[in-house]
């Protein structure tokens, strides 16, 4: 049922969904979406890594929301380590920055203060109630809150435990509120503005350093928090610099500013992560769900990868099984098109993390199933803008050969992994086999829906010596061996390749189509 002259066969999506068997098992074990995992207390170590790699892991994730450097470095030097020691694809590393916040100041004791619903109290932004906040008065840390915020708005504290309604602009420093819900006053809790444009700066100094720390530590990706505009991401690349240029940004749209706009940040950041915690505080939950699937469709679009994240199987914490909402809502944001999926405290702290990476692989595995890879890629491919360049071309031929063939996969040799990337934007059925002598393409192309990078141990060769065509069957063969060795590929089956006319970037514009096997069919010729 999943190969592509299945697919061919049952072109439309109703003619796919009805033709769906519950009972169906993947013959290979070829998951199309990443997992991303948090490490935390509860898996930071080399051991612990390696399991969650051999349950489905992809992309190790440090939230510097919490943690010091020295515990940052452990992960990172984990991470590596467990690479080493394990074989297998290479473990991309993620940066997860901390974001501009407002955060509320410090009770005397920090004891907390409780307030019922419907009594009034200021917030303010006086700094004498930084370490006093109590029931009257309440400190806030953000100073231009009484310029951009209106009377009738809601501020939101600690996740929406509290919710106040704004009565009046006292002063420059003074908003009079009422409290909406019983609850507690308490230390250095986190503030939402629904429906308000903050005027924060993109990066604190503490996310600035956080990111030279990245920078000196070779992570692969950047998850940047409360991005608003395309601006921001052009900051961050600055920020990274020169040493830092093929460090991928992912920009988390976590509320109303961001999601009004996306287009714009969209050309300008690497991939998007619809960072549905903040955002489901900072909008109503109620729209959630279409902002996600409005975002993950201009991701498809434009093929950028895209991350579906927060709360995907909460429940996993501390319940060796999920609910059966969680599940759905994992099947979901694949079916819709996302490129990745990620855990947050149930891999960080929780007591089931190597049962969560399981249970998000096989519920992704069952759900990439379920995808009407033929309509998909007719609607993607009608949708591209003409005249279309070169490698997406090229790109789109070899999906369409890959169908006609039912090809085993797709074989990219790429530097940079564009041309991997822009493959994966058109949904092949078959598995993408991204060969690579670059490092970092080969950790971070983990964004990329269905691509599985591998990295060339050879360096490049002097081509005024040896022949081009010959340094591209041995990275091909190398791939092909690579690719059975790891079960998704089988011996006999036909191979769509992309190669170069010659090295380096930006030169893809070549398909050939070979069997799986040793001398690529040569010896016949």
């Amino acid at each position: 049922m999943a190969n592509a002259l299945d697919h061919l066969e049952n072109r439309t999506r109703l003619e796919w969904l009805s033709s769906l068997n519950t009972e169906f098992k993947p013959a290979k074990a070829y998951r199309r979406t990443s997992i991303i995992c948090t490490i935390g207390p509860k898996t930071n170590s080399v051991e612990k890594i390696n399991i969650l790699r051999t349950a489905g892991l992809n992309v190790v994730r440090m939230n510097f929301s919490h943690g010091s450097y020295e515990y940052h470095q452990s992960v990172i030097d984990h991470a590596r380590e467990a690479e080493k020691i394990q074989a297998g694809r290479p473990l991309a590393i993620a940066l997860d920055t901390k974001g501009p916040e407002i955060r509320t100041g410090n009770t005397p004791g920090d004891k907390d203060i409780p307030i019922s619903a419907g009594a009034e109290m200021n917030i303010t932004t006086d700094e004498k109630y930084a370490t006093a906040s109590d029931d009257k008065n309440m400190y806030l840390d953000y100073k231009n809150i009484t310029k951009v915020i209106e009377k009738g708005r809601t501020i939101y504290v600690d996740d929406g435990i509290l919710s106040f309604e704004v009565l009046d602009i006292v002063d420059d420093k003074t908003i009079r509120v009422k409290c909406l819900n019983n609850g507690n006053i308490s230390s250095k809790k986190g503030v939402n503005l629904p429906r308000t444009d903050v005027d924060l700066p993109a990066l604190s100094e503490k996310d600035k350093a956080d990111l030279r720390f990245g920078v000196k530590n070779n992570v692969d990706m950047v998850f940047a928090s409360f991005i608003r505009r395309a601006e921001d991401i052009l900051h961050i690349r600055e920020v990274l610099g020169e040493e830092g240029k093929e460090i991928q940004i992912i920009a988390k749209i976590e509320n109303q500013q961001g999601v009004n706009n996306f287009d714009e940040i969209l050309k300008v950041t690497d991939g998007v992560m619809v960072a549905r915690g903040d955002l489901g505080i900072e909008i109503p939950p109620s729209q959630v769900f279409v902002a996600q699937k409005m975002m993950i469709s201009k991701c498809n679009r434009v093929g950028k990868p895209v991350i579906c994240a927060t709360q995907m199987l909460e429940s996993m914490t501390y319940n060796p099984r999920p609910t059966r909402a969680e599940v759905s809502d994992v099947g979901n944001a694949v079916l819709d098109g996302a490129d990745c999926v990620m855990l947050s405290g149930e891999t960080a702290k929780g007591n089931y993390p190597k049962e969560a990476v399981t249970m998000m692989h096989e519920t992704c595995l069952m759900a990439e199933v379920a995808i009407p890879y033929v309509s998909l890629f007719d609607e993607l491919r009608s949708l591209v803008p003409r005249p279309t360049d070169t490698t997406e071309s090229v790109a789109m031929a070899a999906v369409s050969a890959s169908l006609e063939l039912a090809a085993g996969a797709i074989l990219v040799l790429t530097t940079s992994g564009l041309t991997a990337r822009l493959v994966a934007k058109f949904r092949p059925v078959c598995p993408i086999i991204m060969v690579t002598r670059n490092p970092h393409a080969s950790r971070y192309s983990h964004l990329y829906r269905g691509v599985y990078p591998f990295l060339f141990p050879e360096s490049k060769p002097d081509f005024s010596v040896t022949n081009w065509q010959e340094d591209v069957d041995r990275r091909i063969k190398w791939g092909i061996s690579h690719a059975i060795n790891l079960g998704v590929l089988g011996k006999g089956d036909s191979v769509v390749c992309i190669q170069g006319w010659k090295g380096g970037r930006g030169h893809t514009n070549t398909l050939r189509i070979v069997p799986a096997e040793e001398d690529l069919g040569l010896a016949r010729e």
